[in-house]
């Protein structure tokens, strides 16, 4: 039994029996006696399973017979084994055999298997995750052929939100609709990093007081408790517990057929589409007349929520139904007792049942409110049912039985509060976690900042010159190579340094990195000026004609790998005598290339987080690995980022054509004309022998029909252009039509 919950803890088969007597109580001891000495034996239970899941972190893990498993079908026994990339790289090195290009062939080679290898395990693990824990109607649901995220607070569908990592496309995959292109992360940050770069921070909400501890240690906020309007006349019953989820559902379909018949309005809350929808079929099986609200139907909400007040009015929702407004009672409904809210079962969060409980009794209105518990429920599932399943075995539980009281009830918000220290706890982590990348996004942000608006944008590239030639130079003294390092530099920076070898080795090294920094910014202040001046007549002659329509012309910039377009203003081209086009290649290219390093930065972290949770086993923090490899990995990326804007700004070139281009061009099209207007001469020869042809048959049908002189040709309706409203004016003055001609 304890196998079969460690495989698929929500089979249906598996929650009825645990709900009977004494078998949980048993499942707890089995598990507890294999969770020994930090899971020592848990692999005796695993053995025969191809996969285990671990429901509370939401996590599937592939076993050893599951590897193999999958393996047999590509006949290939490491097909989903990853090399230790460390050791065989070693072994390639001591491999005497292999000369160096057959060991680089090799490393590459091994690298690549290592590559596919991790993206394979990766796609099993997000599939198996797609088909064993996220199921529809709970987490998504499929509406017009597409994938929708639901809000597990509020029961809405995210639009535009789709899970990372590839597992959005294995739902998709799962439900057979059409699967979406990965999503590469451009940006990241948590919510608490975003809520702390504000100066001054201040909330207001009905259930603030359950989360004061998070909102102290995180943000240093107060939560205050501000006292109601008018007193609360609302009557909150102890919960409702029942032993399955089928006896607890004819409760309270039961329960809604008695308020409705004391003229009561009822708003039956559920915590996900597919127990709104199965609430639904048992109120049509009995007759009643309901509205259902949920993700599928959120389009209607302000309709179904003003009629949820009206007298023995019904309403299914998930816990998105009248968030942000009051449901008005209709007339009778106060001195009936007012709405009566069902919880069908209890969510993780205290918070969230409060507020399904704060849509009845507001300014001092009557209603009140009971939930339904069952132990097949998520909640006492994952957390608390064994205690309350040993209550109920003690207690000669029979069929149908329910058990109310203030002991049960302090224990199922006991079972909550764990839930929400622990996901406060993940909160934390996580926070911890991005904490470091606040560091570096800071710093990213703060590069990107002056290259789009042009602040200290010259002081940033003028380190990164810094940064590239002493590195240079460092790396190639300590080998004591001069050829090396030249030919590193054409290759990089493409600058031959102009400097004696001897002195390369023997001088100082601050003299050397400062002589050749000189050269470096020499040629670049030399390529800016031929860049400006090639440019300069360009934009002078552009301006001269088309100058009272446009302000910027684009300008194409490559290095012969990358190609950029630079938007450059004109008005300042021209009054800087050049100088500015240049700033505006610096810009261009600084942002562009710092943000696709930046991106795959990301990734790399990404992967980092995920890579430094097996230092626990070492009984190592992998926080603390993560902090040092976190730093190293934003090293890299500084130094790759100063080394590709430097390449580029060396290396690029306008890619305009040149006068041989343009005079070849000009015959080419010259040729093309002389062809198009032969060829054109020819058809209208061919169509006026055909006209005199058709014209002559159709005289002759004329006479034959009776009627004299020739018959007029119907000529084709040649219909011009029409400007829109809004369009330049054809003109050229630069206003709209709807403003000049076609006023």
């Amino acid at each position: 039994m304890l196998r079969a919950h460690r495989a698929l803890p929500k089979n249906r088969a598996l929650v009825k029996f645990l709900s009977e007597e004494g078998v949980k109580v048993l499942l707890q001891k089995s598990e507890n006696n294999y969770l020994q000495e930090n899971s020592k034996r848990m692999p005796e239970v695993d053995r025969g399973l191809l996969f285990t899941i671990d429901e509370k972190n939401r996590s599937v893990e592939l076993t050893d017979k599951g590897v193999e498993y999958l393996s047999n079908f590509s006949n290939d026994a490491g097909f989903f084994i990853m090399p230790d990339i460390g050791s065989e790289l070693v072994k390639i090195d001591r491999d005497e055999s292999l000369n160096h290009e057959e060991k680089i062939e090799a490393k590459e080679r091994l690298s690549q298997d290592y590559g596919i290898k991790s993206r394979r395990i990766h796609a099993i693990q997000q599939l198996l995750k797609a088909y064993s824990l996220f199921e529809k109607d709970n987490e998504y649901i499929v509406l017009e052929g597409e994938v929708k995220i639901v809000d597990e607070q509020t029961g809405r569908v995210m639009e535009g939100r789709r899970y990372s990592d590839g597992l959005h496309q294995a739902i998709e995959a799962k439900e057979n609709v059409k699967v979406g292109e990965i999503t590469q992360t451009y940006a990241t940050v948590t919510l608490q990093n975003y809520f702390r770069m504000f100066h001054k921070l201040a909330g207001m909400t009905g259930t603030a007081e359950t989360e004061a501890k998070e909102l102290w240690d995180i943000y240093k906020l107060d939560v205050v408790v501000v006292p109601t309007n008018r007193s609360i006349t609302r009557k909150d019953h102890d919960d409702l517990v029942y032993k399955t989820a089928r006896e607890k559902y004819n409760a309270v379909i039961d329960d809604i057929i008695k308020l409705r018949d004391e003229g009561r309005p009822i708003l039956v809350g559920t915590t996900s589409v597919e127990i709104s929808e199965l609430l639904s079929r048992m109120l049509k099986m009995r007759g009643i007349a309901h509205n259902v609200l949920n993700a599928k139907q959120h389009q209607r909400e302000a309709e179904i929520v003003a009629e949820a007040g009206q007298p023995g009015k019904v309403t299914i929702a998930t816990n998105m139904a009248g968030r942000g407004t009051d449901i008005k009672l209709g007339p009778g409904v106060k001195e009936s007792g007012g709405l009566a809210i069902i919880g069908t079962e209890r969510h993780e969060s205290r918070r969230v049942d409060r507020q399904l409980r704060g849509r009845a009794g507001r300014q001092g209105d009557p209603g009140s409110s009971q939930f339904y518990v069952s132990l097949e429920d998520q909640l006492m599932r994952l957390f608390q049912s064994d205690r309350i399943a040993g209550l109920m075995d003690k207690m000669g539980h029979k069929e149908g039985d329910v058990i109310q009281h203030s002991m049960v009830t302090n224990s199922i918000e006991r079972a909550q509060k764990k839930v929400e220290e622990n996901n406060f706890g993940i909160r934390k982590r996580l926070l911890e976690y991005d904490d470091v990348m606040n560091i570096q996004r800071e710093a990213i942000y703060k590069k990107r900042r002056n290259a789009l608006f042009g602040d200290r944008l010259a002081v940033d590239i003028n380190n990164a010159f810094t940064a590239i030639t002493s590195e240079l130079v460092q790396v190639h003294r300590e080998g004591g190579d001069f050829e090396t390092f030249r030919l590193d530099s054409i290759r990089l920076i493409g600058i031959d340094p102009v400097m004696d070898e001897a002195w390369f080795k023997s001088g100082s090294l601050n003299a050397v990195q400062d002589k050749y920094l000189e050269q470096v910014l020499g040629l670049y202040e030399m390529k800016s000026k031929q860049v400006g001046d090639r440019l300069l007549p360009i934009i002078q002659d552009v301006y001269a004609r088309e100058g009272h329509r446009y302000k910027r012309i684009v300008v194409p910039f490559t290095d012969g790998v990358l190609g950029l377009n630079i938007s450059a203003d004109m008005d300042d081209g021209i009054k800087s005598n050049g100088k500015s086009i240049m700033r505006d290649v610096e810009k261009v290219a600084t942002l562009a290339l710092i943000d696709d390093a930046w991106k795959e930065h990301l990734r790399n972290v990404d992967d980092l987080k995920e890579s430094v949770q097996g230092a626990s086993f070492e009984q190592k923090d992998p926080l603390v690995i993560y902090k040092m490899e976190a730093y190293n990995l934003f090293e890299g990326l500084i130094g790759h980022i100063n080394s590709n804007v430097t390449s580029f700004l060396l290396k690029g070139t306008l890619a305009l054509p040149t006068e041989e281009d343009v005079r070849r061009s000009q015959a080419a099209q010259s040729q093309a004309e002389a062809q198009r207007r032969a060829q054109a001469s020819r058809l209208r020869t061919n169509n006026q022998q055909q006209m005199t042809e058709s014209q002559q048959a159709a005289q002759r049908a004329a006479q034959a029909a009776g009627h004299n002189g020739p018959v007029q040709r119907i000529q084709p309706i040649i219909k011009e252009k029409v400007v829109g409203r809004n369009e330049p004016c054809p003109c050229g003055s630069g206003k709209k039509y709807k403003n000049c001609h076609g006023k």
